[in-house]
């Protein structure tokens, strides 16, 4: 990295995959994503530490993995003790501006008692529109806090969030709400899937792009900024405004080959977390999860039409992404920023006839994009060691010149960045899955090497396990083969390696997970 301490930009989407950017995928348009890959340095084996977003989202703060900072599920709140330790309020404290725009998901929405932070639905007395943080170590914050507007969950009044706030005052009568929910042309009976009627200047990722712009405006550049933008989209629903659904014609998009449930060839709790009845007392979360997070079989064109409408909304992002990009050019930030796009986890899309996200961790879901450039960092280099968004607060540090105040559990990506070797065992992922989810609790662990993938479910003493070298479809599990046997008891060593301590006690959730 550079002498000069250089400004630092995360911007993420959420529930993206891996395959889903133009370098990996030529049906998909994102040329400002891909542009950052050839100026810069791709890593095509970036896990996420978690399958869901609020422990995933706390270990890209943090370093730490989600039973050491202790967000074992979704409806488990980030401390905001262990949150301002994180890499924005570690380089606030050495002279850095750090900033927040955009889905944060550090502490639950839909909780069951007030919790008093300003993502809490029941807690919204506290935070009006004169509030721009502090939270979790940014100076400044300006949130999405619902990010995914749902048909059949109405709009929480009075609304929370920055943008949620600017978007129901939109047109009159709350035009843009009515608006957002409008089909552009009709539904085909895709999953949570219609294309909005929604002005995309309306839009969630052209307002997280506008305020983002607008902050480096304003800038003082005196200062070093530390800043995350995390768009809210591709997130179902997948309700893309137009033109951008009109970009994919579905009949054109190509579909996973194995598209069908092959529960037989998987671990009891695939099968299980399909048919569980999730475990809350609240009737309106009992439905909303039961029905909100799982996706009845889709027919091919139903799916295709899924798929147009999400890669439309990842290739908004990217027009955005472009935005931002062009802003720090005209100002003159350009040469002395890290920039690096990632994501918090991805979605199965109908691979193996499941969707959205789940306790299924193949690859759909726990690999995820991550491409950086900037000072210090080789152009058009593609690194194949099993790397983890975990490894970004320590990555963040090395460039500022700063010390971690925590032992951190994810290794500073500098050396790979630079083009040098610096080889990796291993990558980890873990869940507690709360029985509020599906019906069923889980103990998951996951491996991943360059070569294997090992799951545990350290409840029961199932696992799967596949050997991506060969299989990189995940189709044959060999965790109860005597053939493999040494493999796994590797893996097994390996997962026992787990760097850092378990809490001794997670916290119990305070809302759904």
């Amino acid at each position: 990295m550079s002498v000069k301490r250089p400004n630092i930009i995360l911007i993420t989407s959420d529930q993206q995959r891996a395959d889903c950017n133009g370098f990996e995928n030529p049906h998909i348009k994102t040329p400002h994503i891909d542009s950052l890959a050839r100026d810069g340095t791709r890593f095509n084996a970036c896990m996420t530490p978690n399958l869901v977003c609020q422990p995933s989202r706390a270990s890209i703060l943090t370093g730490l993995l989600p039973l050491t900072h202790g967000v074992w599920d979704n409806g488990v709140d980030l401390d905001p003790k262990v949150g301002e330790r994180g890499f924005a309020g570690t380089l606030a404290k050495a002279g850095y501006r750090s900033a927040f725009i955009g889905k944060a998901h550090f502490a639950t929405k839909a909780t069951f008692a007030p919790t008093g932070t300003p993502e809490c639905n029941k807690s919204q007395a506290k935070y009006g529109p004169d509030w721009y943080g502090p939270y979790m170590g940014f100076d400044y914050a300006e949130l999405t806090v619902l990010g995914h507007t749902h048909r059949t969950r109405p709009l929480d009044r009075p609304p929370m969030g920055h943008y949620e706030r600017w978007f129901i005052s939109r047109g009159k009568d709350e035009e843009g709400y009515k608006l957002w929910a409008q089909s552009s042309r009709p539904d085909t009976g895709a999953a949570q899937t219609w294309n909005s009627a929604l002005p995309v200047s309306w839009h969630s990722s052209t307002w997280a792009a506008d305020r983002t712009i607008d902050l480096l405006t304003h800038h003082d550049k005196q200062k070093p900024l530390a800043m995350w933008v995390s768009f809210p989209d591709p997130h179902h629903p997948f309700d893309c405004p137009e033109p951008w659904s009109q970009l994919y014609d579905p009949k054109s998009i190509v579909l996973p080959k194995h598209r069908t449930m092959d529960l037989e060839r998987r671990p009891w709790w695939h099968k299980a977390q399909l048919e569980g009845v999730p475990q809350l007392a609240d009737p309106e979360m009992r439905k909303f999860r039961a029905e909100g997070s799982r996706v009845p079989v889709q027919t091919d064109s139903q799916l295709a039409e899924m798929t147009s409408n999400y890669y439309g909304m990842i290739s908004l992002i990217d027009h955005n992404v472009g935005r931002i990009l062009n802003a720090l050019d005209d100002l003159g930030y350009a040469e002395d920023t890290l920039i690096v796009y990632s994501t918090d986890h991805g979605d199965m899309l109908g691979n193996h006839g499941l969707y959205l996200k789940g306790p299924t961790p193949y690859e759909d879901l726990m690999r995820v994009t991550m491409v950086a450039r900037g000072p210090g960092v080789k152009a058009n280099q593609v690194v194949a060691e099993p790397v983890s968004t975990l490894d970004l607060a320590a990555t963040f540090y090395d460039a500022a010149g700063v010390s971690s105040p925590n032992a951190l559990q994810g290794r500073s990506l500098k050396d790979l960045l630079a083009g040098k070797s610096a080889p990796r065992d291993a990558a980890y992922s873990e869940w507690h899955v709360h029985p509020s989810r599906c019906g069923v609790g889980l103990q998951l662990r996951t491996v991943r090497t360059r070569d294997w993938k090992c799951t545990f479910e350290l409840g029961s003493g199932a696992g799967e396990m596949y050997k991506l070298k060969d299989d990189p479809k995940e189709m044959d599990n060999f965790f109860d083969d005597p053939g493999y046997a040494k493999v796994k008891k590797e893996m097994h060593d390996l997962m026992l390696a787990r760097p850092g301590k378990v809490q001794d006690k997670l916290a119990e959730p305070i809302g759904m997970a």
